[in-house]
C-alpha cells in the first residue's frame, strides 16, 4: 500500500540531460532501498541505481559517471539525475522501494527516450 508516482521522463537528443522525480506516499513505515531500474525492449528489466537507507549507493557500470542517484528524505522521494544521455538508454524506467513493513513495490513507469 505504498504509491509511487515519477515524472520527468520524455525525449531528449543524445549528449542532453533528464531528472527523473519518484515520491512515495502512503503506508511508508521505514524505507530502506530507493532505486531505479530500466527495461529496454526486448530486454530484462536491469538495475540502472539505488541508495540505501545508510546512504550507500550503487551504479549500473553502463551509467556509472553519467547517472546520479539522490533522496530527499523529508518528502519521501527519490531522484535519477541522467546527464550525457545515449540512444542506449531509452527505455521505460520504474522507481522501486524496498520498505520494511510493505516491502517493495514499483512505479507505474515512465518513457526516457534518447534520438536525434
Amino acid at each position: 500500500q505504498v504509491q509511487l508516482v515519477e515524472s520527468g521522463g520524455g525525449l531528449v537528443q543524445p549528449g542532453g540531460s533528464l531528472r527523473l522525480s519518484c515520491a512515495a506516499s502512503g503506508s511508508i513505515f521505514s524505507i530502506a532501498i530507493m532505486g531505479w531500474y530500466r527495461q529496454a525492449p526486448g530486454q530484462q528489466r536491469e538495475l540502472v541505481a539505488r541508495i540505501f537507507s545508510g546512504g550507500a549507493k550503487q551504479y549500473a557500470d553502463s551509467v556509472k559517471g553519467r547517472f546520479t542517484i539522490a533522496t530527499d528524505n523529508a518528502k519521501n522521494t527519490v531522484y535519477l539525475q541522467m546527464d550525457s544521455l545515449k540512444p542506449k538508454d531509452t527505455a521505460v524506467y520504474y522507481c522501486n522501494i524496498y520498505d520494511r513493513n510493505t516491502r517493495y513495490s514499483w512505479g507505474q513507469g515512465t518513457q526516457v527516450t534518447v534520438s536525434s
